[in-house]
């Protein structure tokens, strides 16, 4: 195969994870929020929407439609940690929508590519740059300054929000390392991901309490087509966002699936503002939210600077997987 062709088809795919995965993002931030809104159990929803990937993926499988291989207990045991990782993150974000608005939320989540680049100096990827420890200074900045100028500021949603950047942190550098190594798909690395956590998700609604109320919720609620609507629209929402971000972390790397959390969350800060409310506007939290803001682009742009100068490894990658 040609040379030329090769790189213009991995760049296609590059950019279309990447554009996939920023618009999935995005819309899921505010589905999840709108879903919560009206279904306060985090963690009953996320075992529908892990069900449902599941479910999506094996009918899939033994239609055709899809080559991901069945489960494979050696392989299983290496994504265990993926997988808890992945459902703490989530379970985390989720219930931290109850009590922080979408701006700060964001916010929060913008702290993500610090968190990234602190694992990867620990586990041997070097020093980076100045331009990406300033700008991740200033996005750090950044939430500090609007937390203390946020009126409806919640401890534990704040709380819950900075522990699933610590997920969020170690399931994407894991998710890099199992799908380098190990070859698998982004459709694989999904089914075991969504089916590995089900026992540990039903476990937990189970000791929590949570699943006797939130079934009944769910039945008194079976009535409202919105509700439905909505709920629906996260379950699928949901399975495309696994997959875009799977895909996204496998095709380039951990790092360009946090700039793009980072550049999606320009426009759902925004958006946040005037959707499905819970904003008190204040001039310091907007203030720390701009300098947040700024310091995503400016960590996004250093990064791709950084990227520019290194030589690229995609074509010969590619041509080596093909011999």
């Amino acid at each position: 195969m040609d040379t030329s062709t090769v790189a213009d088809g991995s760049s296609f795919l590059s950019l279309f994870a990447a554009l996939s995965y920023g618009i999935a993002s995005m819309a899921m931030v505010f589905i999840n929020k709108a879903i919560i809104m009206q279904y306060a159990h985090s963690m009953s929803l996320l075992t529908l929407q892990q069900l449902a990937t599941t479910l999506l993926i094996h009918f899939g499988r033994q239609m055709g439609y899809t080559r991901a291989k069945g489960v494979d207990i050696t392989t299983a045991r290496r994504l265990l940690p993926i997988s808890l990782f992945y459902n703490a993150n989530v379970a985390f974000a989720l219930a931290s929508l109850k009590g922080v608005n979408i701006p700060m939320y964001i916010a929060i989540k913008r702290l993500t590519p610090l968190a990234v680049l602190i694992a990867g100096f620990f586990s041997g990827k070097g020093k980076p740059t100045t331009q990406v420890t300033l700008s991740v200074v200033l996005t750090a900045v950044g939430v500090v300054v609007a937390a203390i100028g946020d009126f409806s500021f919640d401890l534990p949603g704040y709380t819950m929000a900075l522990t699933s950047v610590f997920f969020q942190t170690m399931y994407l550098v894991l998710v890099e390392k199992s799908g380098a190594e190990e070859g698998l798909s982004s459709i694989e690395i999904m089914f075991y991901n969504s089916f590995l956590s089900l026992p540990f998700l039903l476990f937990l609604i189970i000791a929590t309490g949570e699943f006797p109320n939130s079934l009944a919720l769910l039945l008194a609620k079976s009535n409202s087509f919105s509700f439905l609507f909505i709920l629906l629209l996260s379950l699928v929402m949901g399975i495309a966002l696994n997959y875009t971000m799977f895909l996204c972390t496998i095709v380039n790397s951990a790092l360009t699936t946090t700039i793009v959390g980072v550049l999606k969350g320009v426009g759902s800060t925004t958006l946040g503002f005037v959707l499905l409310g819970g904003v008190q506007v204040h001039g310091l939290n907007v203030t720390g939210l701009v300098i947040n803001t700024a310091g995503g682009v400016w960590y996004s742009y250093a990064k791709y600077q950084q990227k520019k100068i290194k030589a690229p490894k995609v074509v010969m990658d590619l041509e080596a997987h093909r011999r």
